[in-house]
């Protein structure tokens, strides 16, 4: 079975299984047919792919990668999904199912996850990691940035998230929507959104608009940055003061608090006013600060 995900099959399948979304775990599916085929496309699929999906749902995407990619990796955390995934690429020797979460916590991987990635791309001899996925909203913002910042082969994502996590990834500098997200994704990486999506396209409908984002790593943002790690702990104690100018903001950073003297000598050799705010500094401008401070 490999079901064209439509409106009316997934109510009987759902009906006959006694199956209903929770909207908890983010499960909405996308049910425009087009869709699906333009995020397949967008991924640019070939046999030397290993291909990552965060949330299996039915499977139907699951086999529609499975048709393209050289191996898929598909998580799914839901009992009921995981089975009906199971039955729709039963016989697919190329797809490797875990049943579980794809995160251990906010800021890292399941190592299970990580070491099944590790383990096929040794076996394999596959050179290029790509996720592909309709995002479940509550996991998306975190399995992008740890996903971005191992050392994994990633080629590109192409997933589908909240539009407004998509104005974040993409927003510029003085924005309201730039913000530490914007600055983590952007140094390492170039982002396009490929679609903006109605609620409309989604069953059960979502109660916001959502997009596909198409991200790309930037080997050479990436050694312009350095150490990634350090650089995302700085941004998240930058901007858990958002409200506060820059200088405020530095002084009230927990991993590494200074004077305000000391912090208006570094900031005026950085060539930056202390009195404007975080999201107002570009990403070289941001880059800058965490050398000093980070």
């Amino acid at each position: 079975m490999e079901p064209r995900q439509t409106l009316s099959f997934l109510r009987n399948l759902f009906e006959q299984r006694g199956i209903r979304p929770k909207s908890k775990l983010g499960q909405n599916f996308l049910i425009d047919l087009n869709l699906l085929d333009l995020i397949v496309r967008t991924a640019e699929l070939t046999r030397e792919d290993l291909v990552l999906e965060v949330g299996s749902g039915t499977g139907g995407l699951t086999a529609h990668l499975a048709q393209e990619a050289g191996i898929v990796v598909s998580v799914e955390t839901d009992p009921a999904f995981f089975a009906l995934t199971q039955e729709t690429v039963a016989g697919r020797e190329n797809v490797k199912l875990i049943h579980g979460d794809i995160l251990k916590n906010k800021n890292e991987l399941d190592p299970e996850v990580f070491a099944t990635l590790e383990a096929a791309l040794r076996q394999s001899g596959l050179q290029r990691l790509k996720l592909v996925a309709n995002l479940p909203y509550v996991v998306a913002t975190p399995v992008i940035a740890n996903l971005l910042l191992t050392d994994m082969p990633i080629d590109r994502m192409v997933v589908t998230v909240q539009w407004e996590i998509a104005e974040r990834l993409t927003a510029s500098s003085g924005t309201k929507d730039f913000g530490s997200l914007s600055v983590l994704v952007q140094s390492v990486a170039d982002l396009e959104i490929v679609r903006r999506l109605g609620p409309k396209v989604f069953w059960p409908r979502p109660q916001v608009s959502s997009a596909i984002v198409l991200i790309r790593p930037n080997a050479a943002k990436r050694k312009q940055v350095g150490n990634v790690h350090r650089l995302r702990h700085f941004l998240r104690d930058l901007y858990a003061h958002r409200r506060k100018n820059l200088r405020g903001a530095l002084a009230a950073m927990a991993h590494d608090p200074r004077e305000k003297p000391e912090i208006d000598r570094q900031l005026e050799d950085l060539n930056l006013p202390g009195t404007i705010r975080a999201e107002e500094l570009d990403i070289e401008q941001h880059l800058r600060l965490c050398a000093v401070f980070g």
